[in-house]
Parts: C-alpha cells; structure tokens; sequence
C-alpha cells in the first residue's frame, strides 16, 4: 500500500535524527545542524543557549528546517522542508521533550549512565520546540521536482 505524503513526512521526521536548522539575527542568515525528536510535527532539540542560532531565536523565531540524507543521485531525494516557529520550552512541556528525545536518543534518557562530558554538557543546554506553519515533502522519486504540502493539524499548531 502506497502512503500519502501525510504518512510519509511524519515517518520521514521519525526514521531521521538530523536537522538543518537556519535562523537569522534579522541581519544576518544562519544554519546549524541539530540532533531532534519529534511528535506529530513539532520537532523538539536541546542546544546552548549561548550558540548562533539560539541568539537568533532569542531575537526572531521564524525558522526553516530542512531534513535529508546525503543523496548522490537527483532521482533519489526525499525530505522535509519547513517554515516554522521556534521557540524555547520549560516545565511539562520539556519533560515532554526530554521523554521523546530519551527515547529516540538512550544515553540521554539515562543520563545516570551517560559520560561525564554529556552530562556536563546537558547541564548547560535549553530545549526549545519548532512549530511548523507551512511543511513539504520531497519525493523525487515521484518525478524531479516532486514536493507535496503537508497540511498541518491543528493540534499540532502548539501544544
């Protein structure tokens, strides 16, 4: 059974860990690659506060994000392309992060275990949540150029 691109782009966001994350300062355009989990659409990462792009956050919310292999042939690429809201989270809803990305990544759900240079550097980290507004699939597969809009829900325009 083929899946819609629905069904494509939420597996696509759980079978990967990546994502190019770009912001602006409202001056200058950054990227940076994040490690991520996801629940619905909403990604969730963790970073220093005092990184490039958590400063710009800090100034301008608006993000792109976009999440891909290493494809060497124009005909094989898929990935997700975001327009988005980013914002840093706390309370309930970073437990809820730190659950789903635990989960996705073990050695930070059992950070008793973990080596001591990610536990030095967990103490040091936020986490922050990026709340799609316009999202696409690739599928070249499909044809060069193919790229489906993801119609977002509205329960996952927050939480």
């Amino acid at each position: 059974m083929k899946m819609k691109p629905f069904s494509k782009a939420r597996h696509y966001l759980q079978m990967h860990n990546v994502a190019t994350l770009a912001t602006s300062d409202g001056r200058s355009p950054w990227a940076a690659a994040v490690f991520y989990a996801s629940e619905g659409h909403i990604l969730y990462f963790l970073s220093s506060p005092s990184s490039r792009h958590s400063l710009n956050l800090a100034q301008n919310p608006q993000v792109a994000v976009t999440i891909q292999e290493d494809y060497s042939d124009w005909l094989d690429i898929k990935g997700i392309q975001i327009e988005g809201v980013a914002s840093e989270i706390s309370g309930d809803e970073e437990q809820r992060a730190r659950t789903l990305y635990g989960r996705k990544f073990p050695v930070i759900g059992m950070v008793a275990q973990a080596p001591a240079a990610i536990v030095k550097a967990l103490a040091k980290v936020r986490w922050y949540k990026i709340v799609p507004q316009r999202m696409y699939f690739i599928d070249n597969s499909l044809g060069l150029g193919n790229r489906d809009e993801i119609a977002i829900p509205l329960s996952d325009n927050g939480r």
